[in-house]
């Protein structure tokens, strides 16, 4: 039986590559590739594949870890890998509290690829020993906690609400609120208002 594989990646030689290696075996297919994560949700469901091997970020747009979300929550729903250049422990975190079957990273060898289709595709999670050992403190130290007025900053992030309109809210400046991003993006590890929400939202700080 042969295992179906839709790409989901941003950049088209990175695509490329991947199809070349995944393609390899003969059991394995790459049926589909897109740029997007909103084109791999409308993709997906004309594609039906068993397992989806997506990467994290893709630009503008919903991320990954929002994608196997999505994915996940569908009545018959693929398998999602993820495979990235990142390995933050909060998006690994996030991404398997999403529904990922595995976490690899892009220096990883191809036939752990292969293996990690093969896994996903039959309901089992691959995690590479780096990344699980990076799951395991990261369950064993959650991390630090947002105060309660980063917390606030954070829930009307997630309105958005621009940094004025929360300094209106919460009655201080927008340097005040500046300052509370920069402390909560800094505990979080993420790079962005989109990723502090989630992440916040994923380890259930907010």
């Amino acid at each position: 039986m042969t295992i179906r594989v839709v790409l989901v990646d941003d950049h088209p030689v990175v695509r490329a590559g991947l199809k070349s290696v995944i393609d390899a075996p003969e059991h394995i297919a790459v049926v589909g590739e897109v740029g997007s994560g909103e084109e791999a949700l409308v993709r997906v469901d004309e594609l039906d594949p068993d397992v989806v091997l997506c990467d994290l970020r893709l630009g503008e747009g919903i991320d990954g870890i929002e994608v196997t979300r999505r994915l996940r929550a569908r009545p018959k729903p693929p398998a999602v890998l993820i495979l990235t250049t990142f390995d933050n422990d909060s998006e690994i975190v996030g991404a398997l509290n999403a529904g990922a079957a595995g976490y690899l990273l892009k220096d990883i060898d191809p036939s752990d690829i292969s293996t990690a289709i093969e896994k996903a595709s039959r309901g089992e999670t691959y995690l590479p020993p780096e990344i699980s050992s990076k799951v395991i403190a990261a369950m064993r130290n959650p991390g630090p906690k947002l105060t309660r007025r980063e917390r606030e900053v954070v829930k009307l992030l997630a309105t958005g609400a621009s940094n004025a309109q929360i300094a209106q809210e919460l009655f201080v400046t927008e340097a005040t609120v500046k300052s509370h991003l920069v402390n909560v993006f800094t505990k979080l590890g993420v790079d962005s208002r989109a990723r502090a929400i989630r992440v916040a939202e994923d380890k259930g700080l907010v």
